[in-house]
């Protein structure tokens, strides 16, 4: 099998990407450490970044697993090959392989290019043909193959047969348009392997052995689409981290190795590497500026949380009765979600993950339950504040309930609309901490600023660590059923020291007070021992 990334050309093309140089040979290493066989590049010569990106990576990537791919078009209409600069630019990269893109619709061929069947051919057959002779191994993309196959089904099988016919390594069919059904597929490979068994004389199983398969995701398919493809003999298949890409994007990478390797039993990648899959599509994103679709199979945060009752339930007796997979063979992990659905499985589960047992405190746990489910129908959600479910059952566990590192006497926050138009907030807080009463003022931007800028004020001298949290993230969400300004809000922080993270949940009408308890628990869950 022949794994074809193209997530730093094709992937590039999603808006809201822009990668640097250094972003994209960031890209690179993090593919090859996935343990892909090449990775497309990008377009030197017609954009100087690509270019740039081909001269570092010679001397600064060191690829265990992958090589490196330039992409470009074939010669243009009516010049020589070897006096066309986007040419000699694929070959000035240096990259040891290239891949081509023809069109393969005659409707485009005549239309787009303005050019005759035939010298779309010659193109085709000339310009692998040269970079062949000159030790490059070469792939043609076949643009626009199944649309072009549907309007007239011989012509793209003959651009495909003119590029293996001039030495190139694979024609890829692509569903550029993404309008293709796995259905569609699997018949268009089937009569496209037999026709171009013809044309080259060879069979059929060696006439698709030496096809490749490009999807865009315009219905949802690419990831069906290229599994279809390669369970019909396709080898080769093309792909982007996260599945990014231009429209709604092109096949996830992670995705259909996950389902060859693990589902259908093909050797992809190194089953060392599957293991970091998390991991790269994570890292991948970051770098993307975007953020990491939580939902997605096999790399989301969420493939292995289970919400309701009834699967945690099953889930106590084996995992994998509600898993597809182990988790961890994709660097993933099971989580389970405590929210109003959940029952005594579910909090007993969660809080085993936590390192809490409450397996044989039967009362503790019931206990935990109905405090949960009542919290939950006021409007406050654990789903995603593990810290503030932990210091709840913390709190119910008699003999390891955490000693609070402060308590709270009053809290008193103002906002100034000063003369210069700047707008300021001030908080006081009053709070008891190891026996002693404490008060502290501090300034912020906004209201919670200024308290969270108090209340570490005043814990300072006895928790010094404290300057090493960061309040990372603050998110405010009115609660569905409440109205206006005196809707009930709910509010989540999340705080970051070092490479801990963790996020705490308030709920209040009053969102001062709402945030006050989430920052109360961000810092105990903080400060308590781990």
């Amino acid at each position: 099998m022949q794994v074809y990334d193209t997530t730093l050309r094709d992937g590039a093309q999603r808006e809201g990407i822009t990668y640097s140089v250094v972003d994209k040979l960031a890209v690179a290493r993090l593919l090859d450490e996935f343990g892909v066989g090449f990775i497309e590049g990008g377009w030197p010569g017609a954009m100087p970044k690509d270019t740039e990106f081909f001269r570092r990576a010679r001397q600064e990537l060191d690829l265990k697993h992958a090589v490196l791919a330039a992409f470009g078009a074939t010669r243009k209409a009516g010049l020589a090959v070897e006096a066309d600069p986007q040419v000699r630019a694929l070959l000035d990269a240096e990259a040891p392989v290239v891949t081509l893109v023809a069109k393969s619709d005659v409707r485009h061929v005549e239309r787009a290019l303005r050019t005759t069947l035939a010298e779309n051919l010659a193109m085709v057959r000339e310009t692998v043909a040269y970079l062949v002779a000159k030790d490059r191994r070469v792939f043609l993309d076949c643009e626009h193959f199944f649309d072009g196959y549907a309007f007239d089904p011989e012509y793209p099988v003959r651009v495909a047969a003119a590029a293996l016919e001039a030495g190139a390594e694979a024609a890829v069919m692509c569903d550029t348009n993404g309008g293709m059904l796995p259905s569609k597929i699997t018949r268009t490979v089937g009569a496209v392997q037999d026709r171009l068994a013809q044309l080259l004389g060879i069979t059929p199983a060696e006439a698709v052995a030496r096809l490749g398969i490009h999807c865009q995701n315009d219905t949802s398919c690419a990831v069906a689409n290229t599994i279809a493809a390669v369970e019909a003999g396709v080898p080769h298949f093309q792909c982007t981290a996260n599945g990014y890409g231009e429209r709604p994007g092109n096949a996830d990478l992670f995705a259909v190795v996950g389902n060859l390797q693990l589902k259908l039993g093909l050797r992809v990648i190194d089953p060392e590497c599957l293991g970091q899959m998390v991991r790269v599509s994570h890292a991948i994103a970051e770098i993307a500026n975007v953020a990491p679709d939580t939902h997605q199979a096999y790399a989301g945060a969420a493939a292995f949380a289970h919400k309701a009752g009834l699967h945690a339930s099953a889930i106590k007796v084996d995992p994998l009765l509600y898993n597809h997979i182990e988790p961890e063979t994709v660097g993933n992990d099971m989580r389970i979600l405590v929210t109003e659905m959940a029952g005594r499985a579910s909090i007993e589960l969660k809080s085993r993950e936590l390192g809490l047992d409450l397996a044989g405190r039967p009362d503790t746990l019931a206990k935990v339950t109905e405090r949960v489910k009542a919290l939950e129908a006021s409007g406050w959600s654990f789903e995603a504040a593990d810290a503030s479910f932990e210091l709840l059952v913390r709190g119910e566990l008699a003999d390891e309930g955490l000693a609070m590192p402060f308590t709270l006497d009053s809290y008193r926050v103002s906002v100034e609309h000063r003369e210069d138009a700047r707008v300021m907030s001030e908080a006081t807080v009053k709070v008891r901490v190891r026996g002693e009463r404490v008060i502290a003022t501090a300034e912020g931007n906004g209201p919670i600023n200024a308290l969270d800028e108090a209340l570490r004020l005043a814990l300072s001298s006895h928790y010094p660590e404290l300057k090493t949290f960061e309040l990372a993230d603050y998110k405010v969400r009115i609660l569905e059923g409440s109205h206006g300004t005196g809707a009930v809000t709910r509010v989540l922080v999340k705080t970051v020291n070092g490479g801990r993270d963790w996020t705490t949940v308030g709920v209040h009408e009053n969102v001062v007070e709402a945030s006050w308890h989430a920052l109360v628990d961000a810092l105990s869950y903080g400060l308590s021992p781990r």
